[in-house]
């Protein structure tokens, strides 16, 4: 028996065969996980962003008040930065503190404002040891810093 040919008339089809012949359902899944992936990172982008954003509230409410108490807050916003940023950096003090500062800013803090950054915890509020112009600088310098680091 010789059934070749009753084949003849079957045959190859004239498209080729797709790499990806995947299900509706499967291209549903992989576009959830891409939606859902770049959901993730624009979430980190903002929660990024609002740190920024509110850090820079922070300073802009201080910028006009250059008494002691603003150098105080200005000591504490750079340790909240670095319980963030750096934990490794938040148990440092004196000149190591000034160093690392520095280190991760373009623009170096000058010897007089970093005096005022170590010492303005310890200083009564009433002292005249500081000019409101090291303050307008120390400010000047935070401002920067957190513009790099955040």
């Amino acid at each position: 028996m010789d059934n070749l040919p009753g084949l003849r008339d079957i045959h190859l089809p004239d498209d080729p065969i797709s790499v990806l012949p995947l299900a509706k359902g499967w291209w549903l899944l992989l576009t959830a996980i891409v939606v859902g992936y770049l959901a993730l990172r624009l979430l980190k982008w903002s929660y990024e962003k609002s740190t920024k954003i509110y850090v820079r509230h922070m300073l802009k409410r201080l910028y006009n008040d250059n008494s002691l108490a603003t150098a105080v807050k200005i000591s504490e916003i750079f340790r909240r930065i670095c319980i963030r940023q750096y934990p490794q950096a938040v148990a440092l003090t004196g000149s190591d503190w000034i160093n690392f500062l520095n280190s991760k800013s373009k623009h170096k803090i000058d010897e007089k404002t970093a005096q005022l950054l170590q010492n303005a915890p310890f200083v009564p509020a009433e002292s005249t040891v500081y000019a409101p112009e090291d303050i307008a600088k120390l400010w000047q310098f935070c401002y920067q810093w957190t513009g790099e680091n955040l």
